[in-house]
């Protein structure tokens, strides 16, 4: 059943509430108009709200519900999936990986990663790509069917909401989507558990950072994620099984020239277990990410230096994950991201 959008009054302190049901219209008129709405939200907020996105409420909570069956197994299990024995980052990431972020003083969550499910014999899984590859699959009955079936459908939707910002940013179509061909895109299934010591509900679970790709896609049915507004004040997304959360991300802001806003948002500790599937929409390994020569004023130079997408991925999930550091390449682990420049001035 098709679940309508009720129109929200707008506000500087509330994402604002898309209805998406003419993505895949085919109506020039109304896929303008939809692209110019999630054009605006993206300008200024950096994260809005869609619904009526076509994904079955059933197909969200089955993968829910794998999701939970995994992480209520003895932590002796889940380690054989461990995310360390990988060579293209996939699997299990247990709570004691943790990253470097100066806020998350109550961290306590773990997760399962994964991404495009590649072929053993994918040539660059087999020239050491570190983030390209076949994924790692519990042996869990539906497990595998279930996952696969939301990757798709996620993913699918992920590319019609870059190709809407490809037309209102004035972009030939397949500026960006025709960089996704074999995108560098994850998927994490997260749960995050307060200790039942915290005193400090408030404290942080997941610190404060900005994502590392072009768009991320959040479902979550539980309150705690936070955005950091224009502002620099820290705002409540509120929660609707019905609804995505959607940001921007460090390489679309980059393609954008600024235009779109990687805003930073974190997670705290509101309940006693949490959990959220985020969908990270990303370019191909080897593409580089400059400024469109569109949207670089005349006259001016690009507001941003080229980097490659893998390469800033990379770099960004060494920051993040202890197994991925190699203590005699310390000169490789970045120190900071510099998307996340508005962190130094914000305010609680």
């Amino acid at each position: 059943m098709t679940l309508l959008c009720h129109r929200e009054t707008d506000s500087l302190d509330r994402l604002p509430l898309i209805s998406v049901r003419d993505l895949w219209s085919g109506n020039p008129e109304k896929m303008g108009g939809l692209a110019d709405e999630i054009g605006r939200a993206a300008r200024h907020f950096g994260f809005f709200r869609i619904c009526d996105h076509g994904i079955p409420l059933a197909m969200v909570e089955a993968t829910y519900q794998a999701a939970a069956q995994f992480f209520a197994q003895p932590h002796e299990t889940k380690q054989k999936y461990y995310i360390g024995n990988s060579s293209n980052h996939r699997g299990y990431v247990p709570f004691t990986e943790k990253g470097d972020y100066p806020d998350e003083a109550n961290r306590s969550y773990e997760a399962f990663d994964m991404g495009l499910d590649l072929p053993h014999d994918d040539p660059d899984y087999l020239s050491g790509n570190r983030v390209l590859g076949p994924n790692v699959w519990p042996d869990l009955p539906g497990f595998q069917e279930t996952v696969a079936q939301y990757y798709a459908h996620i993913s699918a939707l992920g590319r019609m909401l870059c190709t809407t910002l490809e037309l209102h940013l004035g972009l030939p179509r397949g500026a960006m989507t025709g960089q996704m061909t074999k995108p560098i895109s994850q998927l994490r299934l997260l749960h995050y558990v307060r200790q039942n010591a915290l005193a400090n509900h408030k404290s942080v679970n997941m610190g404060a950072h900005t994502d590392y790709e072009c768009l991320t896609l959040l479902h979550t049915r539980n309150q705690g994620l936070q955005v950091m507004t224009r502002e620099d004040k820290w705002i409540d997304v509120p929660v609707d099984p019905a609804v995505f959360v959607v940001n921007i991300g460090d390489m679309l802001e980059a393609w954008s020239n600024g235009v779109l806003r990687s805003t930073p948002h974190r997670v705290l500790n509101l309940a006693p277990e949490r959990f959220s599937m985020p969908y990270f929409v990303a370019a191909n390994h080897d593409t580089l990410i400059k400024p469109f020569a569109q949207l670089v004023p005349a006259g001016q130079k690009p507001k941003y230096d080229p980097f490659f997408a893998g390469a800033h991925l990379e770099q960004m999930l060494i920051r993040d994950f202890p197994y991925l550091r190699d203590p005699k390449r310390t000169a490789a682990r970045p120190s900071h991201n510099p998307f996340e420049h508005r962190l130094n001035r914000s305010t609680n």
